[in-house]
């Protein structure tokens, strides 16, 4: 923001009309590249950078800052142009903090596990019914839980459990009594 504040200054420095741009347009594009490098280059020196920079830094800095503003990849390469995700990568900066913040996200919010059931907003109901509905919600979490185990004893005996389950089911379906 600094940047933007210090090119303003040298705009307004500039003999050409203000027309309400950070930069005038005096022509070809070549000629406005040329400005803003100068423009650059004296920002620079007024804040005591040792190094100059050049326009096309901010094309590298937009990118990563719209991929650390959580704007997509897919988004970031088509904003910046680019028909291939290898030049994006080329353009974006991701550092060991970025891999992290996204690890942690992706662990926070696993899409790879079924979605659990949704809670109904209908009243709870008594007797068998609610039973039932009781036990289709265990026999559902057992279930999803014995998938994320590995094959071995405890997964097994899971599954000899969601069996019984199904059958207890059957025979209360089976014996419910009409209403």
């Amino acid at each position: 923001m600094a940047t933007a504040h210090r090119l303003r200054f040298f705009r307004s420095l500039d003999p050409l009309p203000a027309d309400g741009r950070l930069l005038a347009w005096p022509g070809t594009k070549v000629a406005l590249l040329a400005r803003l490098r100068d423009y650059l280059h004296m920002v620079c020196y007024a804040v005591g950078l040792p190094t100059d920079i050049v326009p096309h830094q901010m094309r590298h800095t937009y990118g990563t800052e719209m991929l650390r503003a959580g704007v997509g990849f897919a988004t970031v390469m088509k904003l910046l142009g680019h028909t291939s995700p290898a030049m994006t990568m080329r353009y974006v900066d991701v550092t060991l903090t970025d891999l992290q913040r996204e690890f942690q996200l992706a662990r926070s919010k696993p899409r790879h596990l079924v979605p659990q059931p949704k809670t109904s907003s209908t009243p709870v109901r008594k007797g068998l019914d609610d039973l039932i509905d009781s036990l289709l919600a265990t026999q559902h979490a057992m279930e999803m839980f014995r998938r994320s185990l590995p094959n071995g004893t405890l997964r097994s005996c899971l599954g000899r459990l969601a069996n019984r389950l199904t059958k207890i089911l059957a025979e209360i379906r089976n014996s419910k009594l009409p209403e």
